[in-house]
């Protein structure tokens, strides 16, 4: 057992992660420097380039990290029904939307800040949205839709949609619009 799991912290990379992602999300992944990271997640600098060369693989891996969370989140619905799992993943969009510390989609919020769409971290934030849109398309198909294609791709702007709308529109007016979208385009 590491000294720092012994004295019940967490391990250094870990820290790090989470440090990063709390900073990112709540103030931009630009604004935050990598000294900052390093001062609050309590690792020396050596600590920290061990773990990650560069700004950017840190930012690569708090995608990879927020996408893991996501994809787990999902699984642990434990909903049979390809279409009520379908209504409680957007369901949980509004319910994490419509909280106290929402600022905005952590992918849509990153990707502003990384327009050259051949960047890793647009990569990686590539690979989440066709993990999103395949889980929409897979969901509808399960559930016989006749066109699950073209409606993966509906329901993946419907995301972003709601992603945007709860930082800008009535939390309930986005709620309803997002319930009556969905009923729209599954029938």
């Amino acid at each position: 057992m590491s000294a720092a799991t012994s004295e019940g912290r967490r391990p250094a990379r870990t820290r790090i992660l989470e440090t990063a992602a709390r900073l990112f999300y709540s103030e931009g992944v630009h604004a935050v420097g990598i000294d900052r990271i390093i001062a609050e997640a309590s690792v020396a600098k050596a600590t920290f380039y061990h773990h990650f060369p560069g700004k950017d693989d840190l930012v690569r891996a708090y995608v990879n990290e927020q996408s893991a969370a996501q994809r787990a989140t999902v699984a642990a619905m434990g909903i049979e029904s390809p279409r009520e799992r379908l209504h409680a993943v957007f369901t949980y969009m509004c319910d994490f939307g419509s909280g106290p510390g929402y600022r905005g989609c952590p992918f849509v919020n990153t990707s502003a800040e990384y327009p050259d769409p051949a960047h890793p971290v647009r990569q990686a934030i590539a690979e989440h949205r066709r993990w999103n849109r395949d889980l929409y398309r897979d969901l509808l198909a399960a559930d016989g839709h006749p066109d699950a294609e073209r409606t993966a791709d509906i329901l993946l702007l419907l995301r972003d949609g709601i992603a945007v709308g709860f930082e800008q529109e009535d939390h309930a007016t986005v709620r309803t619009a997002t319930e009556e979208a969905l009923a729209r385009v599954l029938r």
